[in-house]
């Protein structure tokens, strides 16, 4: 599988171009990021740039941290296709929010999940399912307190989707109009500026790209 070599300079690019061609600041209009780590810490960062400031303060990037991506290279390495059929790793959390925290709270917000990559969607669709789970409990305490629940909308934003077969899907309500990535692309190898030993061969070598 060939490389791709995408730099801080394209991928700056990509996000304005998205951000200004897909109206996230006119439809989607998100008040919060929830990046997942280590890969959406940076392009959510960037994102926060273009995006319009809420009662004059930046938008609040929220982290979380996921557990699968290297853990299935890792599979994919030990079991040949030639071999019993053995279940691929689960997704697990690392690092969550704390819904105890009345900063954190995500009820009546629209969130913006960040991610570098949309590959299987295995990552993503956990992301959303668990938030969703966590938003519908703290919903129901409101309910019960008696108090009126406002709309709360979530949305995935990634720097390049892979067009390939998913393991798992998203929403529907996400990907008619709450889906926004910045490339679509085949199923190649990206390689990431923050992965970088070297930034100027790095940087060169993104200059090829044609994608």
């Amino acid at each position: 599988m060939s490389k791709i070599h995408v730099s801080y300079n394209q991928i700056h690019s990509m996000i304005k171009e998205t951000v200004e061609n897909m109206h996230l600041n006119e439809d989607f209009q998100p008040d919060i990021m929830v990046a997942i780590g280590g890969g959406g810490f940076i392009p959510a960062r960037i994102l926060r740039t273009f995006l319009k400031k809420k009662n004059n303060k930046n938008i609040s990037i929220q982290a979380i941290g996921l557990s699968l991506y290297e853990d299935l290279e890792i599979w994919k390495a030990a079991h040949k296709e030639s071999e019993p059929l053995v279940s691929e790793p689960e997704v697990i959390k690392t690092q969550w929010l704390n819904f105890d925290s009345s900063e954190t709270s995500l009820i009546g917000r629209n969130i913006l999940i960040v991610d570098e990559v949309d590959d299987t969607r295995r990552t993503l669709a956990y992301a959303v399912r668990e938030l969703t789970k966590d938003l519908e409990k703290e919903s129901a305490k409101l309910l019960e307190q008696g108090k009126e629940v406002p709309v709360t909308k979530i949305g995935v934003f990634v720097l390049h989707n892979k067009l390939k077969e998913k393991r798992e899907q998203l929403p529907e309500e996400i990907m008619q109009g709450r889906y926004f990535a910045c490339k679509h692309m085949p199923d190649q190898w990206l390689v990431y500026p923050w992965d970088a030993l070297d930034i100027e061969d790095h940087t060169e070598k993104a200059k090829e790209n044609t994608y």
